[in-house]
């Protein structure tokens, strides 16, 4: 059943999707207004916009009034055409505020015009914001920050900066940026939003790590794992008999190094004289890049397909592949890790060894860690598994016990609840002193 959603001076809104009822707060918790924004949101399939979602949700079922600042969705591809104007919606009972954006990734300055678009169309929105309680602002889109910190000064209103990537450092990188004046202003921004927010988010102890040696203090940042954004309707089961069957899921980029991982899958003469299957869903700009190194029918590029065909590659799979490029500091972490492991999917994990990824493996015993930068360790491991079914069914069962407790939407909406009221609460942050 559709939402009718009110028309609030902005343009004709679009149709939303059916709500849920609201709930009461969580006992001992006193309801907030909280103001979420998010470069990426539902109904984008994959990377952010999912775990925005999910913690938006998680947030309003724990009673709170939720609020969603997002761009007109975008990502992976651009299957929801273009946006002009900005637009209201609710999504299941969450309103959201869609500001338009400047399509484009092909090339670094389409990249550069598409978030300076937003940045733009966030500026023009600050009067029809409203004040919240407390605003998150959720990190990547960078340039996204600046109008984030300008409307919190503005209207006194604590703020929690919630990092998914540490963008510079990952720009570096993956060659996005070089080195001059863009880069040089994506650190001066990159240090006034750390210095300016009352409390920053992260998703693991690299992104701490590398926090602290920029000099912000320990007390300010928080660690919160990224929750799971999908959750088995059923049980799972056994995946089916036959060749062992490996699946990557989610954005195709660059940062997640499966190029010279399929090169050398295909050049493994144990995976081909065994049958080994790899099935990759999703897309990005390194799509085309990773099509090239396909040489055979048993790796499959299945592009981005709905949430019946993904639920039921999930539950065919064998073996979750979770491929991370490393060639500095840790940057990001990928959500798929957390949904693979929701699944009770044993995790091959192509990253480095010594980064957030490869520890929550360690820690669970949900599956075992490569180095990426040793592309043919990725098919050693997977010959050592071929005929141990016992011990993908424990590691899976790991995997599965790990997720529940750290990656369910309500310890993760619980976690960051926490971290809300203390930055909300007056004089714990930057906000009291503003």
């Amino acid at each position: 059943m559709s939402t009718v959603v009110r028309h609030l001076g902005l343009v004709d809104v679009a149709e939303g999707t059916t709500q849920s009822p609201v709930p009461t707060a969580a006992a001992g918790h006193k309801p907030l207004r909280i103001q979420l924004w998010s470069y990426n949101y539902d109904p984008e399939p994959t990377g952010i916009g999912p775990v925005s979602r999910v913690l938006a949700e998680g947030l309003r079922d724990r009673g709170h009034q939720m609020d969603v600042v997002a761009a007109h969705p975008h990502y992976p591809i651009p299957r929801w055409g273009p946006c002009r104007r900005p637009y209201r919606e609710v999504r299941n009972g969450i309103p959201v505020l869609r500001l338009p954006l400047w399509i484009g990734r092909a090339s670094t300055s389409e990249r550069y015009r598409q978030e300076l678009s937003f940045m733009a169309a966030q500026f023009a929105a600050l009067p029809a914001l409203g004040r919240p309680d407390v605003l998150v602002a959720t990190s990547p889109s960078f340039p996204a920050l600046l109008p984030a910190m300008v409307n919190a000064r503005a209207r006194r209103i604590p703020w929690i900066l919630w990092l998914q990537d540490i963008l510079p450092d990952g720009a570096a990188t993956t060659g996005l940026v070089k080195p001059g004046l863009v880069m040089a202003a994506a650190r001066r921004l990159e240090r006034a939003a750390y210095r300016d927010t009352d409390l920053v988010v992260v998703p693991s102890r690299s992104f701490t790590a590398n926090l602290v040696r920029k000099g912000i203090p320990d007390s300010k940042v928080r660690l919160i794992h990224p929750p799971a954004t999908r959750v088995p309707a059923r049980p799972t089961s056994a995946p089916n008999a036959g060749p062992l069957r490996v699946l990557s899921i989610g954005n195709i980029g660059f940062s997640q190094g499966l190029a010279p991982l399929v090169a050398s899958f295909e050049r493994s003469a144990a995976m081909r004289e065994r049958g080994v299957e790899l099935v990759i869903t999703g897309s990005g700009v390194a799509a085309e890049h990773l099509r090239k190194e396909i040489v055979s029918d048993r790796v499959r590029m299945l592009g981005v397909v709905d949430d019946e065909r993904l639920d039921a590659e999930l539950r065919q799979a064998h073996i979750a592949l979770v491929g991370q490029h490393h060639g500095g500091a840790e940057f990001n972490i990928p959500s798929r890790l957390m949904n693979f492991m929701t699944y009770g999917l044993p995790v091959l994990a192509a990253v480095s060894p010594a980064g957030e990824v490869a520890r929550i493996i360690r820690d669970s015993g949900g599956g075992w860690v490569v180095d990426s930068s040793e592309p043919d360790g990725f098919p050693t491991q997977l010959k050592e598994l071929l005929d141990k079914p016992d011990e993908l069914s424990e590691r899976g069962r790991r995997a599965a016990e790990y997720a529940q407790r750290h990656f369910s939407q309500e310890g993760v909406a619980q976690r960051f609840e926490e971290a809300i009221e203390h930055a909300a609460t007056p004089g714990s942050g930057r906000s009291a002193q503003a």
